[in-house]
């Protein structure tokens, strides 16, 4: 008796063509429901045993647009914590612990041709913020720098700082140990 016969099939009975799609199912299964394991998906960033830390942030925002400025910055410094999404994926929370509004400026021509920068005296600018705010929590140091809750957080990451009343995002320039 062959092993394979005239037809393709192994000892006459099983298609060879049909045992290698079956082979293939399989493998598709187990790399869908076992190689990712179920502590997480292979996407997450892993501290790799380093310590956690308190960790400084600092974020500037531009042109936030609000009914009232000052209220938005009062209740910006009232608030304990924030809501942090960093990459459309939730971060956990940071701490607010300063938040600084940035005059804005405008270009002035003067009648001797120089440029002066003055603030700009328009109404519309009370309903737009430029800020920076300063936020702590909880991050590791890594060889690729600072991760708070999975997600690498760096010079030019933008966060979004969400809770009942806003949402806006912000870019961070700057991280470091709060420690320090």
């Amino acid at each position: 008796m062959k092993i394979i016969d005239g037809k393709g099939r192994l000892f006459g009975k099983v298609n060879i063509l049909d045992l290698g799609a079956i082979a293939v199912i399989l493998l598709v299964i187990v790399g869908i429901f076992i190689v990712p394991s179920p502590s997480g998906s292979v996407a997450q960033v892993t501290g790799g045993g380093n310590r956690v830390e308190k960790v400084e942030v600092s974020l500037i925002v531009r042109g936030l647009n609000t009914t009232n400025s000052d209220d938005t910055l009062a209740e910006l410094n009232d608030d304990a914590e924030v809501n942090v999404i960093v990459r459309n994926e939730p971060a956990g929370k940071l701490k607010i612990e300063s938040v600084r509004e940035l005059p804005n400026y405008v270009a002035a021509t003067q009648p001797d041709g120089s440029v002066t920068a003055q603030l700009d005296p328009r109404p519309i600018v009370k309903n737009s913020i430029d800020m920076i705010l300063t936020m702590t929590g909880n991050g590791q140091l890594t060889n690729d720098g600072y991760v708070i809750a999975n997600q690498k957080v760096k010079i030019g990451t933008v966060l979004e700082l969400d809770n009942p009343r806003y949402n806006f995002r912000g870019t961070v320039i700057d991280v470091t140990n709060a420690d320090d």
